[in-house]
């Protein structure tokens, strides 16, 4: 079965992805897959065979070889950000009639919009921070942000990842700043009540039908958030499992389960809470969680003893037993 490992994409995730991606290629089967390195970047979409770019055909994501045209049978999708996150990578795959892992198209553009994640899960019942929402533009007065949300507060791009253009204001002197940082990933923005609390991070799967936690790890950055450098750069500690006691474990693992449900999840995801006041409080899912070594995902699979080979063939079982939307 020929497999594309498909990893980079458009935004400054590329380079988390392509670490990913390096992980994928060397845990999956080599008695059952054929698999290739495809890589879907701004400017060029390619498969990479003995060092050697050959061009992607966008008509059915083939490509040619000595004049043999190489198809492929499942795609793993590990690409972080826009277009691998975002539904739009997803929906050309189904076009073309070839399946892949993660979530569909729909639910990828959904949770990679924060307040359109947000505003589903509030019919949930999910606690989470309060949120302001605002588009490039609109007129912004910091001392009203901070007299509804109080300091400190986040300042967020409403569809990015791995951190980029988040910021902690502390003080209003800082907010112009923050909003021009957030406007450079996105023109849509949220602005965040700060929660005081314990960081998880929660790894969801859909696993042989039933929805499971992989692990629940506390994250401890050195820094005043969770942001780029504690998360790659080697700034945080990350402990798996968490501390919590039996009870609160099981708080946080059920409402991890109800978000992942909630949303309409399959395949692998990680999602972020702050524990305040024994709560977990919904920060974020991410559909496609990084794969490389500094990510949390592989750390809950090794804790949980479960191999990276097992979890991908289960991921690629899962894709090919899913039809195509506009085939149900």
């Amino acid at each position: 079965m020929n497999v594309a490992v498909v990893m980079g994409g458009y935004s400054d995730e590329s380079v988390i992805s392509l670490r990913s991606g390096q992980l994928i290629l060397t845990n999956l089967d080599a008695s059952k897959y054929n698999a290739f390195e495809v890589h879907v970047l701004l400017n060029e979409w390619y498969c990479l065979v003995s060092d050697v770019k050959y061009p992607i055909n966008k008509a059915d994501f083939s490509f040619t070889k000595d004049n043999q045209i190489i198809t492929f049978d499942v795609v793993v999708n590990t690409v972080h950000g826009t277009p691998g996150e975002d539904g739009h990578l997803q929906a050309y795959w189904e076009l073309v009639n070839l399946p892949y892992t993660g979530c569909n198209f729909y639910q990828s553009a959904l949770t990679f919009n924060k307040r359109d994640t947000l505003s589903v899960l509030s019919k949930f019942d999910i606690p989470k921070a309060q949120s302001i929402y605002l588009s490039k533009g609109d007129a912004i007065d910091g001392q009203e942000v901070a007299d509804q949300l109080g300091l400190p507060f986040f300042v967020k791009p409403n569809q990015s990842g791995s951190s980029l253009g988040v910021s902690m204001v502390s003080t209003l002197d800082d907010f112009q700043k923050a909003l021009d940082f957030a406007f450079k990933e996105d023109n849509d923005i949220l602005i965040e009540s700060y929660l005081n609390g314990r960081e998880v991070s929660v790894g969801v799967i859909k696993y042989k039908g039933e929805t499971k936690v992989m692990g629940i790890t506390e994250i401890l950055s050195q820094n005043n958030f969770f942001d780029y450098e504690a998360k790659y750069l080697g700034k945080s500690e990350e402990i798996t499992p968490a501390n919590l006691s039996e009870e609160l474990k099981n708080r946080v693992e059920e409402t991890a389960k109800k978000v992942y449900e909630a949303l309409g999840m399959t395949g692998f995801s990680r999602t972020d809470f702050i524990i305040m006041n024994d709560i977990p409080h919904f920060i974020e899912i991410n559909t496609n969680p990084g794969l490389s070594p500094q990510s949390i995902f592989p750390q809950q699979a090794s804790h949980l003893k479960m191999a990276m080979v097992d979890l991908l063939e289960n991921e690629i079982n899962l894709a090919l037993q899913r039809k195509p939307i506009w085939k149900k």
